[in-house]
């Protein structure tokens, strides 16, 4: 459970309208990203290496291309992309754990929460400090390797974070307009659904599920033998869906309550949960707790997005991995200053604008579309390919752990199919369109 749940699929459902994008959204989960992780998790088990290892090991074993490398060259590349705005989202939360702490939410009104952001936004130096500490926690995690720290944490804060987002969530369909949001998420009206909508349901799904990131490979390298990847395949889609849709929940009833716009953008979390805090009864502990889990869900979220750079770098550089994590996390704040001014010094600066699909965007927002709608989608189309034609489909059979039944059937059909053409077409429609 990350930052694409909690913070990235309210925000994106709201932009584009709601029902519909959700369905959409839900249908590229259940047919494209539930075998695309079999198959990554199976490639990953099967190379035990960083992710760019990891490809060229399989690739030379099985077809003797070195173009699929490419594939693990965008599983590195565009997790470093996202941790630079990701980076910048934690800093927000960890910055609202302070303000929570503090009472700050007493009483609020939409117009002061909405003001509260604003205040934050237009404070560059306050977004660098928060940012960074983010950055730097980070970096010390990867570099000494301290996983199993974490692991014990996580082995808390992740049951803490579920149990709290489906309470507040409870809370805010009875004191909210629950019926409204139900309505908003799950009423599906196709004439709103527009095809970058479509693209971006198709980003967002593999933005939760982790396709095309790293994480997989990188994780899936220490996958026991004995864990059933189909079982590990759901198990990670039915949560993270399960998370973005309680998200949902927790979020739409109180944005039609307070009057709000829907369409809010990134900040839509850090707007609408200062409101809810303001009249619930222990606010003073519940709230500093959501936004130490919030930091907490981005801080794992950033380590696994650092993690398959780092073990490349640290594979062909000759780098330790201090070293290693140092440099990269130097590139990445370097980065994420850009995103940083793009709420404030430089949120006129649109430096893409010749190209349609980029126009109007600042920096924070092409690399949220870039990572999530260019790289992530070429990359799951890449990993389908390789997967479904590339590899033996007697060894791929073996790797997964299906029998050769109905499951592995459709399964093929899904990777050679229907992923390739779903993923093509949608792209390629918004490219021209």
């Amino acid at each position: 459970m990350g930052l694409g749940n909690l913070w990235r699929f309210p925000y994106i459902a709201g932009e584009n309208g709601g029902g519909a994008f959700v369905l959409v959204y839900l249908g590229f989960v259940l047919f494209i990203g539930v075998p695309l992780v079999m198959a990554e998790l199976a490639i990953a088990r099967r190379g035990r290496s960083s992710p760019v290892t990891t490809i060229a090991l399989v690739a030379e074993a099985e077809s003797g291309s070195r173009g699929w490398q490419s594939i693990g060259w965008m599983s590195v590349l565009g997790p470093l992309l996202a941790l630079s705005f990701y980076a910048v989202v934690g800093g927000w939360s960890l910055d609202y754990l302070v303000k929570a702490a503090t009472a700050d939410f007493s009483n609020a009104s939409s117009e002061q929460a909405q003001q509260m952001f604003a205040t934050l936004l237009d404070s560059p130096l306050r977004m660098i400090a928060s940012f960074s500490l983010m950055i730097v926690g980070v970096a010390f995690v990867v570099g000494t390797g301290l996983r199993r720290g974490i692991e014990k944490v996580a082995t808390f804060m992740m049951p803490a974070l579920a149990v709290l987002l489906i309470s507040l969530a409870v809370y805010a369909n009875i004191v909210g307009s629950s019926a409204q949001a139900w309505q908003f998420l799950f009423d599906a009206d196709f004439s709103k659904l527009t095809s970058e909508a479509v693209l971006m349901a198709l980003g967002q799904s593999l933005f939760s599920i982790a396709i095309g990131t790293g994480a997989l490979l990188a994780y899936g390298a220490y996958l026991p033998d004995y864990v059933s990847i189909p079982r590990a395949a759901w198990t990670i889609a039915l949560a993270d869906t399960a998370a973005a849709l309680i998200a949902g929940l927790l979020i739409f009833p109180i944005v039609f309550a307070s009057d709000l716009d829907a369409s809010e953008g990134p900040g839509l979390i850090f707007v609408t949960m200062p409101l809810a805090f303001a009249q619930m009864p222990g606010a003073q502990v519940v709230g500093p707790m959501f936004f130490l889990l919030v930091f907490f869900a981005a801080f794992t979220s950033g380590i696994g997005m650092l993690e398959p750079f780092v073990s490349w770098a640290e594979e062909r550089s000759g780098l330790d991995r201090r070293k290693a994590v140092s440099v990269t996390a130097v590139l990445v704040w370097l980065l994420g200053l850009a995103a940083v001014f793009s709420f404030n010094i430089w949120k006129d600066f649109t430096p893409l604008d010749m190209i349609p699909q980029l126009e109007g965007r600042t920096v924070f927002s092409i690399l949220d579309y870039g990572v999530s709608n260019v790289i992530l989608p070429i990359n799951a189309l890449l990993i389908a390919l390789f997967a479904g034609w590339a590899i033996n489909s007697r060894n791929m059979r073996r790797d997964i752990g299906l029998e050769q039944n109905l499951g592995w059937y459709l399964w093929q059909f899904s990777i050679r199919i229907l992923a390739p053409v779903a993923v093509l077409s949608v792209f390629l429609f918004n490219l021209v369109g």
